[in-house]
């Protein structure tokens, strides 16, 4: 082989290693990344100067300013027409394609392949993570961006300023009344912190939370020869059943043993069982 031959593929090794080097880098800084999550509104937090906005039932997601990953650092693959004028700078959203349309999202983003689906969703910006400042300044920024740069299939997700309590409760009737989820408040100024934060508030008429399938129970009445109910333990070892909120598709292929679920529910007894459990669904975006 000669000197130039020799000379060219140690060029392209040492290339290829760079490229892998970056790629590892970038996957590293992915999965360490800890997003900010709400806390539950208890219902006595002043909220008076907060900032409300309906809560998105979508998948979470977060442009790095190249590429666009979800919550647990898995890379999505949507088309370059999907991310075309999205900033050199990180943003976090939700992969939304409407109200109601939760588990046609996660079917569209978890191929791995880009595919035309993604242009039935957009990114819902909410927040700017690396900007400097309190959530106001953050959100700002991703705003200004987006005037100077329109995008297709992204925006930023209107913050309401609050007044009072009432002002909130009203908001939620209207946004459960057209088909949405609920809220999210926000401390103006709250900096931008990893973990559960008090700073950020979901606000429902419900509660929810997940639990695993550990038994199918048979059904009685119309629900002979079929799913009745569901057993399910939380992460703290609290078991019970839930048995309404199933459609007639659910019960007959009802979710598999070991899956997770939302349920939601109205409090707690002294038990720590939840009160008038309800299916909602199975959490098919758990592994994103």
């Amino acid at each position: 082989m000669s000197v130039a031959k020799i000379s060219n593929r140690k060029k392209f090794i040492s290339a290829l290693l760079f490229c892998l080097f970056l790629l590892v880098l970038s996957a590293l800084a992915a999965q360490a990344f800890e997003p900010m999550l709400p806390q539950t509104d208890s219902g006595v937090e002043n909220l008076r100067g907060w900032l409300m906005s309906e809560k998105l039932d979508g998948v979470r997601a977060r442009w790095d300013g190249s590429e666009l990953w979800s919550k647990h650092g898995e890379k999505f693959t949507p088309p370059a027409e999907f991310t075309r004028n999205l900033p050199p700078f990180a943003l976090e959203g939700e992969l939304w394609g409407g109200r109601g349309t939760f588990e046609q999202t996660v079917s569209i983003v978890s191929r791995r392949q880009a595919h035309a689906g993604w242009l039935g969703l957009q990114l819902a910006i909410f927040d700017v993570p690396a900007a400097a400042g309190g959530f106001r300044q953050r959100i700002e920024q991703a705003r200004a961006w987006f005037i100077a740069h329109p995008a297709n299939y992204a925006f930023v997700i209107d913050q309401i300023p609050v007044r009072d309590r009432a002002q909130v409760e009203q908001e939620l009737q209207r946004v459960e009344k057209i088909g949405g989820e609920g809220l999210i408040v926000r401390r103006p100024d709250s900096l931008y912190r990893g973990g559960r934060s008090a700073e950020i508030l979901k606000v429902k008429t419900y509660l929810d939370a997940e639990a695993k399938v550990i038994a199918h129970l048979p059904g009685q009445g119309r629900n002979l020869g079929r799913l009745g109910a569901l057993r399910v333990e939380e992460t703290n070892g609290t078991r019970f059943k839930i048995g309404t909120g199933f459609s007639d598709d659910q019960r007959n292929n009802p979710p598999p043993l070991g899956s997770l679920i939302t349920f939601k529910f109205y409090g707690r007894y002294p038990s720590g069982l939840p009160k008038f459990p309800v299916f909602l669904r199975v959490r098919i975006d758990s592994a994103l």
